[in-house]
């Protein structure tokens, strides 16, 4: 045989192209799940900084529509490309007074640092110390009245029927009578009882006060995603709103 037909394998030679043996198949492995990984990170913090973003529920003031405990889901393209409407569930930050200053939640060592990092990259839900989340009463510019003689919220003259109410609210224990001004909303909670929003945020009286601007709103509450026993999509209902006239503000 001549050197040009010598088979390397016989001779005991490595054979260029082959694998390098165990170790190398585990680090060309090793680097593939760091690429996926890193990826995977870099995937979930552009949707969390401009898509959506997961919000843990810290109290009972959607309630039922949503408990404490909840995880929602937040669409970041609201507002935005798309707009806001009447009905919509929306996080929004503290305007200014509406939380109690609360310390932070300490979490020490390598549990703690993998919770943060976690988080700022939207893998987990945020804790919103320093967030709410309420529903959308009234757009820019509407005239919102409590009470009529049957108890109800009025919208521009129209008298509404909320079915999203706790059962056993009322849509209000405290009379009011405001308009929404320019790039603001006037948000309340679903358990009128045991919700502290626009209308105990309002010393003016008038709307100004308590109506909460346009540009603190974080995104729109899309699903319920855990428990997965309360999975599902959170209405905004229409119908409800539906004969509401525009009120002739501007967000």
């Amino acid at each position: 045989m001549s050197a040009a037909e010598a088979d390397p394998v016989a001779e005991g030679q490595p054979v260029p192209g082959r694998s390098r043996g165990a170790f190398g198949v585990l680090g060309a492995a090793v680097r593939e799940v760091f690429v996926v990984v890193a990826m995977a990170l870099v995937l979930s913090f552009v949707v969390k900084t401009w898509l959506l973003q997961a919000f843990f529920i810290p109290s009972g003031s959607m309630e039922d529509t949503l408990l404490v405990g909840d995880r929602v889901i937040v669409s970041k393209l609201t507002p935005g490309p798309v707009d806001l409407d009447r009905g919509d569930v929306v996080v929004f930050r503290d305007p200014g007074g509406w939380l109690d200053v609360a310390p932070p939640v300490e979490r020490a060592g390598l549990s703690g640092a993998l919770h943060d990092a976690l988080t700022f990259v939207g893998l987990l839900p945020a804790e919103s110390e320093d967030h709410l989340i309420k529903r959308v009463i009234g757009l820019p510019g509407d005239h919102v009245v409590c009470c009529t003689e049957d108890r109800r919220l009025m919208v521009n003259d129209v008298e509404l029927a909320e079915p999203y109410l706790k059962p056993g609210d009322l849509p209000s224990a405290l009379n009011f009578d405001i308009t929404v001004p320019d790039g603001h909303l006037w948000v309340m909670g679903d358990h009128r009882s045991d919700s502290e929003d626009s209308r105990f945020h309002d010393p003016s009286a008038d709307g100004t006060d308590g109506s909460v601007p346009v540009d603190s709103v974080t995104g729109r509450a899309v699903a319920v995603v855990w428990p997965l026993d309360r999975a599902g999509w959170l209405s905004d209902f229409p119908k409800t709103f539906a004969a509401v006239p525009d009120g002739g503000g501007s967000s």
